[in-house]
């Protein structure tokens, strides 16, 4: 391991270990204050995250863009440090805190009649904390994908502590298929969480996205397709003492098309809702990475393919 890998990883542990044991209010403001300490560094995530906030905003200036870029990396720390306390906040805090809109009772019916469920997400709000509320309400044990973090030790940490919340863990790459595994779960009829706003893959598929081509993951809708799952699109947020979110209705098989189009079809639908749900909380779409086309390196994109969008997605 890399020295810098070694830094990185004692500090992950010491934030793990340390965090959850101060007073929250403590917690905020020294979270706050490290998420202003990057913001004001303008560093390659931070000018990436303002790109990705320019086409949620076109007609922001630039002054009240670094405003919005702020209040993105305070929530971005926001949904570290709850990730951190997690383990020792207690269900009812969850339970309280908490607040979805939508077609939960439909969600929950499917999975009651044996119908697979997949709720497609984008890096909105707390993820892990969605996750944790979704099992007090009676859906059973869920499945995600982790993207492989580096350096391994952390991504070894953060994987321990999801499957300590009841989840179960497929690891991007590096094990079984991801597709297979939630494929299989799905005709259990199980409910998988797949965050996929950005493609982790070859097998990516292109959509509009604020009136620009992005790259998301193409594997919720495939995964649909292949299973007869039912596709349902979710974003999460943030209010200043607890979390909402929404679950929309169910993103339908289109009848006619191939397969391919059908995906396309599909991912396009997911990308449309999405993006209804960022525009309305854009500081809370901690996007820190390239999902433009026109951010991404066209010498290294694969083909247009969505044929090909069949498995790696990850929260």
């Amino acid at each position: 391991m890399a020295l810098s890998d070694r830094a990185q990883s004692v500090a992950y542990r010491a934030g793990w270990l340390a965090i959850r044991h101060i007073p929250e209010p403590v917690a905020r403001w020294l979270f706050n204050r490290i998420a202003d300490y990057l913001w004001r560094r303008r560093g390659k995530a931070v000018r990436q995250l303002e790109a990705n906030l320019r086409r949620v905003e076109p007609d922001a200036t630039d002054a009240e863009l670094r405003r919005l870029s702020r209040a993105a990396m305070r929530s971005y720390l926001r949904y570290w440090v709850e990730a951190f306390r997690l383990p020792t906040t207690p269900a009812e805090r969850i339970t309280a805190g908490m607040s979805v809109a939508g077609e939960e009772e439909t969600a929950l019916a499917h999975i009651k009649a044996g119908r697979g469920v997949i709720f497609a997400l984008p890096h909105t709000g707390n993820v892990d904390l969605g996750a944790a509320w979704i099992m007090t309400r009676g859906f059973g044990q869920i499945s995600v994908i982790a993207e492989r973090l580096k350096p391994e030790a952390v991504f070894q940490r953060f994987l321990a502590y999801r499957v300590s919340l009841g989840m179960e863990v497929v690891p991007h790459t590096g094990g079984p298929s991801p597709f297979g595994v939630m494929a299989q779960r799905l005709r259990q009829g199980r409910l998988v969480c797949i965050v996929s706003d950005r493609d982790l893959s070859a097998g990516g598929v292109e959509v509009d996205l604020f009136g620009e081509k992005a790259r998301i993951g193409a594997g919720p809708a495939a995964l649909a397709v292949r299973t007869g799952a039912a596709l349902m699109p979710v974003t999460l947020w943030f209010t200043p003492d607890g979390w909402r979110g929404r679950i929309y209705p169910e993103v339908p098989v289109p009848p006619d098309g191939t397969r391919a189009q059908q995906v396309a079809a599909m991912s396009q639908q997911l990308a449309s809702v999405w993006q209804v749900g960022i525009a309305e909380h854009p500081q809370d779409w901690h996007m820190l990475q390239k999902v433009f086309v026109a951010d991404l390196d066209a010498t290294r994109l694969p083909g247009p393919e969505p044929a090909a969008a069949s498995d790696d997605t990850a929260a």
